[in-house]
């Protein structure tokens, strides 16, 4: 009787949404699984693409996972988890995003079963970590180093990387163009760990062909006052001058105020601020600088003082354009034009301004240190070079880590085939219940070679058997999908190769993912406070700035 009379205790807020158990549990697994959906048709050489239209009215057509992910706006808490494992695979390894989601998506729905079986999930997470050190294990046996090699073989199994990249990409008709590009470009920038070294400028019109590599830099010309059109266009062997100050007339800060007994004393102080102007450009003119770069605005005053003078200047530089011609010519950037030495100033072979489509560019090839490249994509819907940049960019990527790491593995699905195969046969050596869970794990390594069949269109059960047939004689581990023919073929002899760290990157990761979720048997979610809307309201209303008064001024000119 006494129980009854208890006080009932409140722990959560009224409004609180908690729901627990396995319910739960298998609700995150169909959401997790509902996401890999979404991306399952985008895998590999026969993907199809994704439009995606967002709510300001932009459009992105993609088939890179990574990409599609961030842009689905996912509100569900669990499956972010799978939009959060495919940014870290693009950011460590740059390829690899649609198949890390995959396999977290097929792990979970392997385990889904057992759980609503009533196996424990610590039992599933064991295992599951247990069959993800043996794949990994594997995966460095079965692995080829590409180390010891002639530069010439390095580029060629290097481009075999690249090209495998690319084949499922929007430009995989041109995959040998870019792929030997792309390496140019990785090998050009040696060990610099900084991958903005590597510019990428988009053109539009033209085909892709069109696209060429810079060894150096190039950037879109940038705004130039009259004069310009006198200035020289091209310099052999030049000095370059690389600043971070103005070379204008400035104004005076806001309510600044000279006060004048004689109006006569006006002209002088008219005086010494043209003097201040010509006096920074005499100095540039001085240091024998024939290409001068600011950062900031270069006026038009600067812009016909240097044409006199036989001297290009570009004014408003981007900042990363900036660095990478510091970084290609050997140059400093400087933030006073007061004892400038030799020693700042950078050179290059050859600077040219040249037509690109539409655009002008200015171009310094030949540098010295050649620790920097650009690649000027040409092609016909801005949509298309934007998904062209992205596509490179995982290539270049995956050309770095194969450098660094200089492993590679068998594409195609031959590897996944080859650790399913494997893990099978070490489970029958595990007795208890492992075992069963062991297999599923297995078995959900088969989706990549079943996804790939089906995207192009062939009977993936017929396909998986003649792999597994093939794997199981011991000598079938680089056979896997061949995407032309419809059959199975030895991906290594045919040149589908990836960097190991892919493989391996996107089994930890996925197998991680799917540990977290089946680890996870509760969601609170808290009600949203009036307050906190209140404020979000308030703060969107309070945020209109004051329109600054209009000011201006006259400006003397100089006596002569």
């Amino acid at each position: 009787m006494a129980s009854m009379l208890q006080p009932q205790i409140i722990l959560l807020k009224e409004g609180t949404d908690t729901s627990q158990g396995k319910a739960q549990l298998v609700s995150n697994i169909n959401a997790c699984t509902a996401v890999a959906d979404v991306v399952r048709s985008t895998l590999g050489p026969r993907g199809m693409d994704k439009l995606i239209h967002d709510d300001k009215g932009n459009v992105t057509i993609s088939n890179d996972g990574a990409t599609i992910m961030k842009l689905l706006d996912i509100v569900h808490p669990a499956a972010k988890i799978l939009v959060d494992i495919a940014k870290s695979q693009d950011s460590e390894v740059g390829d690899g995003t649609t198949t890390v989601v995959l396999l977290a998506g097929e792990f979970l729905k392997e385990a889904k079963p057992f759980v609503e079986d009533g196996v424990h999930p610590q039992n599933l997470i064991r295992s599951y970590r247990t069959a993800s050190y043996l794949a990994i294990e594997r995966i460095k046996e079965l692995a080829s180093s590409i180390e010891g090699k002639s530069l010439e073989e390095k580029k060629e199994l290097l481009a075999n990387c690249a090209a495998t990249t690319l084949s499922s990409k929007l430009i995989g008709g041109e995959k040998e163009f870019f792929a030997k590009m792309v390496v140019d470009a990785v090998i050009a920038i040696g060990d610099e760990d900084r991958l903005n070294m590597i510019g990428i400028k988009k053109v539009s019109g033209g085909n892709m062909r069109d696209s060429f590599l810079v060894n150096g830099v190039a950037f879109k010309k940038t705004f130039s006052y009259a004069g310009f059109e006198q200035q020289p266009k091209k310099f052999l062997n030049p000095k370059i001058l690389i600043l971070n100050i103005e070379l204008e007339l400035k104004s005076e800060k806001e309510n600044a105020e000279i006060r004048l007994s004689d109006p006569s004393q006006y002209q002088s102080i008219v005086d010494a601020e043209w003097n201040i102007i010509y006096d920074k450009l005499d100095k540039c003119v001085q240091s024998g600088a024939k290409v001068v770069l600011s950062r900031l605005a270069i006026g038009d005053l600067a812009t016909q003082y240097f044409a006199d003078r036989d001297i290009f200047c570009a004014g408003r530089v981007a900042e990363e354009d900036l660095q990478r011609v510091a970084a290609a010519t050997g140059g400093t950037v400087q933030t006073s034009i007061n004892d400038v030495i030799d020693e700042v100033l950078g050179t290059c072979e050859c600077f040219e301004e040249k037509q690109v489509g539409n655009e002008r560019f200015n171009i310094f090839s030949g540098c010295p240190s050649g620790r920097t490249a650009t690649i000027v994509l040409r092609g016909g819907a801005d949509q298309f070079i934007e998904e062209a940049e992205r596509s490179l960019h995982d290539a270049i990527m995956i050309v770095r880590r194969a450098l660094k790491n200089s492993t590679v593995v068998p594409g195609g699905g031959a590897i996944d085939m080859e650790i399913s195969r494997y893990l099978r046969d070490k489970a029958r050596e595990i007795a208890g219940r492992s075992q069963f869970f062991i297999n599923s794990y297995a078995k959900a390594l088969e989706v990549i070679p079943r996804q790939l069949c089906d995207n192009a269109g062939f009977d993936a059960t017929d396909m998986l058997n003649k792999l597994r047939q093939k794997h199981s004689t011991g000598e079938g581990a680089p056979y896997g999908v061949d995407i032309n023919t419809g059959g199975i073929a030895d991906s290594f002899a045919n040149f589908v190769w990836e960097p190991a760290v892919v493989k391996i990157n996107a089994i930890n990761a996925a197998t991680e993912a799917a540990c977290l979720v089946l680890s996870v048997d509760e969601t609170v979610k808290n009600p949203k406070s009036e307050s906190a809307q209140g404020d979000a309201a308030a703060s969107a209303m309070g945020g209109r700035g004051r329109g600054a008064a209009p000011r201006g001024r006259g400006r003397g000119m100089r006596r002569r």
